[in-house]
């Protein structure tokens, strides 16, 4: 029996399709194992984000290397799709696959026999142009970690300036309702708690021949028998509707949370992104939620240094941002990407201009999450506990997305327990009253 590993870097989206290509190992007879415990092949999920995501690349294939000098190495994911032929070339690599054959590995390669190669020799590449990526692929993560991702949608039609993941993943695409439904109740019989919805733009959610929307999904999930949270994980401000809103403010499953892409507090640097919003629908997708959920959490992404950002305009973001009432931040540093429109945006901002901007963003958003999680002290939450200690306490989240810190129990992983928010601790965490106290007293 070959033994197979996996590595995955970026985001969600990746993690639920590497762990569903692992199950398709696994279904053919292959034991999957950890990086370090000496497989027989590595498969390495990559991401093309930012050019460090491309520098991490190289690093895992020179420890897969290490690990095992005989083992196969495959790359799949985003930076696989857009440069393949630089790929096939880093020394190691044994196979390429674009978007398009990653779910078709197992039969395109065989029995991952490592073939010798001359300097001169490349990678095998499968690689399709990403016009002929349209198929989708349901997809999970799965005893990972406490929650699970759940694939929606994948692929995106909107061509922001400074983003490649149209070119690494292609057009808008999504499941069908009865898929996302069955695929939920499957993750249910797995004992998962909590499912977080994923995809590139799940707010555009329609499926093929149907006139099914993002609304009509979040409703049926919210039926699905067994899973006690669904959490949105981001959602794009105008497709953010009214009706998504006022549904997840009295729904039986999905929690009190939203991740918001901003990217920018500037209208002038929204356009030049070729962003679909400006920053007044920001402001008000914001006052519907909190008008309607108070307590709920607001998570932001935002770019600092992007070309034609001036100090006048990044300023202008850092004053909207700490004027907004947004829980925490995802700050992205502007990265130059090949074939982007955001290369010929000028003036471009200096590396040392961007790292100052970005402190300023962490800074700032340390302070926004601290006086959110200041706000839930005192009050009642329900914390699905992980296993995930540190300093000899575990941790889990609110609902609304609040990181606790309670006395370990391994009785209490992947359980949901009610629990009183007491104080914020050095590790800016929150304490719990102790839960078997909290649940005597109440």
């Amino acid at each position: 029996m070959k033994k197979v590993a996996f590595y995955t870097l970026g985001c969600k989206l990746n993690y639920s399709e590497t762990s569903t290509i692992g199950r398709m190992f696994e279904s053919k007879g292959y034991q999957k194992v950890e990086f370090n415990e000496n497989p027989d092949i590595f498969i390495i999920n990559t991401c093309s984000v930012t050019d460090n995501a491309d520098k991490k690349c190289r690093k895992i294939v020179k420890e897969a290397n290490k690990i095992n000098p005989d083992g196969y190495v495959a790359i799949i994911g985003c930076y696989a799709q857009l440069k393949p032929q630089e790929i096939s070339k880093i020394e190691g690599v044994d196979a390429v696959l674009g978007a398009a054959e990653k779910f078709r590995l197992v039969d395109l390669l065989g029995d991952f026999v490592k073939e010798p190669r001359t300097k001169t020799e490349t990678a095998k590449v499968y690689n399709s142009n990403i016009e002929e990526v349209i198929e989708y692929h349901t997809s999970y993560s799965l005893n990972d970690r406490t929650r699970t991702f759940l694939k929606v949608q994948d692929g995106c039609d909107y061509p922001c300036t400074y983003c490649t993941i149209p070119l690494a993943r292609g057009a808008s695409r999504s499941d069908t309702i009865e898929n996302v439904v069955k695929a939920a109740k499957e993750i249910a019989e797995n004992g998962v708690k909590e499912i977080v919805l994923t995809g590139v733009n799940i707010g555009d959610f329609r499926p093929k021949d149907s006139k099914d929307t993002f609304l009509d999904l979040i409703k049926a999930l919210d039926e699905v028998e067994g899973i006690e949270r669904f959490r949105i994980s981001s959602i794009e401000p105008n497709l953010l509707k009214d009706e998504i809103i006022e549904f997840v403010a009295h729904s039986k499953r999905f929690v009190p949370h939203f991740h918001i892409p901003l990217q920018s507090g500037s209208n002038k640097v929204l356009g030049l992104m070729k962003r679909r919003y400006r920053r007044e629908l920001y402001v008000d997708r914001v006052a519907k939620i909190k008008e309607l959920m108070p307590h709920c959490c607001i998570g932001v992404d935002v770019i600092v240094g992007h070309p034609g950002e001036t100090e006048t305009e990044f300023l202008e973001t850092y004053n909207f941002i700490n004027e907004l009432n947004i829980s925490y931040l995802h700050v992205f540093t502007y990265s130059e990407r090949p074939n982007t429109e955001a290369l010929n945006i000028k003036p471009v901002v200096p590396q040392n201009k961007r790292a100052e901007r970005s402190k300023m963003l962490h800074i700032l958003s340390d302070k926004k999450r601290r006086a959110f999680y200041e706000e839930q002290l005192g009050k009642e939450f329900t914390v699905l506990f992980e296993e995930d200690i540190e300093n000899g306490k575990m941790h889990g989240f609110t609902e609304n997305y609040v990181r606790v810190s309670a006395k370990y129990d391994p009785m209490l992983i992947n359980e949901t327990k009610k629990v009183q928010l007491s104080e914020i601790n050095e590790f800016g965490t929150v304490e719990v009253v102790e839960v078997e106290e909290y649940e005597l007293a109440h």
